[in-house]
């Protein structure tokens, strides 16, 4: 066996070389229909059965021999049909299948570097835009995939933990500015270490992609330990070009050093000893096309089936091929000289038209159709969402979840609620504050928020929702105020003060009772990019404050 092993392993295909059955006990049903044949064979033989009774030279004679060619008979399509059925349920398959939705599981952080350099004109519009190009490229191959972002220069900040939400990722990314770092310089390092951490509390291997266009000498042994290490996987995209540009600044201005333009260049062959001397994936941007995207990807990917390897790595098992043959052998089985019982399938479709629940024969809700014969009312309501129709939907759907989502996207926020609430479920609690809130009821939206918040933490969707509806909440009135006091008539509806020096932590917000949502966040003046500049002093504030 060890020679014929490794005959096949030298001279056959891999891929069939690796072919086996992964459940061939199946294969003993291949004995039966063998024996099939054989037994009805011997049983049509005529010599046999009167061999007892007749002279043999008398049996010579009175036997006529077939000289018809052999033909196909019903008991060799059954044989046929049970061998091909047994090869099939056990399994056959010579190739390994990626583990399933590893592209939506990889967790991926993405890193950009917001050091000055990254303002340099070398690439079209600058190294910094063009970074944020190829983020976006990568969150529409991602189809959904949970990505982290943080951007770093002299320190590292969290810009959006991990999420799904492809939208709010592109809407941070075109925020990011260089001049929103409070610390000059490049710390790789740091940033590697920060988010490696924050990496390691997920149960599945992740990867740091960093954006940038270059990498200072002293990582090299940093990035060489996470490599050769467990934790996550480190690539990097070089951005920028070994000629160099200079440094924009402001909207149409370069800066200057001197009366002179201040050039950055790319020190490419910095890049490509770093690469050598740690093993790091590291290529450059590609100017015309995707290609650089599809590389980030595929590494992704493989990092996470890599680590799965013997634990999530399955055969692919091929024997639904069989089903073609079969279904062509089954097709012959109506051929001339077969015949219908047509009173049976007669009676038979009378007996399928009777109603099958006799609530609605007996003027139900909703009357029997010859559709329930073949979907289910969750399928036949599926069918009436995906078609736009949310009322049909609603009538269809039996479980209460997507009967609630049809009646929501109909406009029948009531009933939603209502429905929703028949589950037990955090998800439940999210979709009824929803709800709630389109009805005008704030204070127990909020109640429902922060019930989906308590058994699930860290909800984005739930935490922003809740910080809505509270807002819309009208502010109790004082029992110390006079009761005949007017208000100011030029008393803005929306005033949000913060308090800079970060102590007081103290929010005034006056709102109007009836003031939308869309008007409250209309009102909000600050923009992202000044939320992420106050957000990272704040940080690198609280950092020095921390250390000794």
């Amino acid at each position: 066996m060890d020679t014929l092993a490794a005959w096949l392993a030298d001279h056959v295909d891999p891929a069939m070389a690796a072919f086996h059955f992964l459940r061939p006990v199946w294969l003993w049903a291949l004995v039966p229909a063998g024996l099939l044949v054989w037994v009805v064979g011997w049983r049509d033989n005529v010599r046999r059965r009167w061999r007892g009774s007749i002279a043999p030279h008398l049996l010579d004679a009175l036997v006529i021999e077939r000289r018809r060619r052999w033909r196909l008979r019903p008991v060799h399509l059954t044989a046929l049909l049970i061998a091909l059925g047994a090869v099939a349920v056990a399994g056959p398959t010579w190739e390994q299948e990626r583990p399933p939705f590893v592209e939506d599981k990889a967790p991926l952080a993405i890193a950009i570097d917001l050091s000055r350099t990254m303002d340099a004109i070398d690439v079209s519009p600058t190294r910094l835009e063009r970074a944020k190009l190829k983020v976006k490229a990568l969150l529409s191959h991602r189809q959904g995939g949970r990505t982290a972002l943080y951007a770093y220069a002299g320190s590292t900040h969290l810009v959006l933990p991990l999420t799904d939400d492809s939208k709010l990722l592109q809407t941070f990314v075109d925020a990011l500015e260089t001049g929103i770092m409070p610390r000059p310089g490049r710390d790789t390092v740091q940033a590697l270490k920060a988010i490696d951490a924050a990496l390691a509390k997920e149960s599945v291997p992740g990867t740091i992609l960093f954006l940038t266009d270059g990498i200072e000498p002293a990582a090299t042994a940093a990035f060489k330990a996470q490599v050769d290490g467990t934790g996550s996987q480190p690539l990097v995209l070089a951005i920028g070009t070994e000629q160099g540009g200079p440094l924009r600044s402001g909207a149409s201005g370069f800066q200057e050093d001197h009366g002179q333009r201040v050039f950055a260049r790319m020190d490419v062959a910095g890049l490509q000893a770093f690469k050598a001397a740690t093993g790091v994936p590291l290529a450059t941007f590609t100017p015309d096309g995707d290609d650089d995207v599809a590389w980030v990807q595929r590494r992704v990917q493989s990092h996470l089936a890599r680590k799965d390897t013997g634990t999530a790595t399955r055969w692919k098992d091929q024997g639904w091929w069989f089903t073609i043959p079969i279904v062509l052998l089954a097709a012959l089985w109506f051929r001339k000289g077969w015949t219908v019982r047509w009173v049976s399938a007669l009676l038979l479709g009378v007996v399928l038209q009777a109603p099958a629940d006799p609530a609605w024969a007996q003027g139900g809700a909703r009357g029997w159709h010859f559709i329930d014969l073949w979907l289910t009312p969750d399928q036949q309501g599926r069918r009436a969402f995906e078609r736009g129709d949310y009322a049909a939907a609603a009538e269809h759907f039996a479980d209460p979840m997507w009967r609630g989502t049809a009646l929501y996207r109909a406009g029948r926020f009531a009933e939603a609620e209502q429905s929703f609430a028949r589950v037990d479920s955090p998800e439940s609690d999210f979709n009824q504050g929803n709800a709630l809130a389109w009805q005008g009821r704030y204070e127990a939206a909020a109640a429902r928020y922060t019930q989906a918040l308590a058994r699930r933490p860290q909800w984005p969707e739930a935490t922003a929702n809740l910080a809505l509806v509270r807002g819309l909440i009208p502010p109790k009135p004082d029992p110390k105020k006079d009761d005949d006091q007017a208000e100011d008539p030029n008393l803005k509806p929306d005033q949000i003060q913060f308090d800079d020096k970060g102590k007081a932590g103290k929010q005034q917000v006056q709102m109007a009772s009836k003031q939308t949502a869309d008007t409250w966040m209309r009102a909000i003046q600050t923009t992202p990019t000044q939320l992420l500049a106050r957000k990272f002093a704040l940080q690198q504030r609280s950092a020095k404050d921390k250390s000794p």
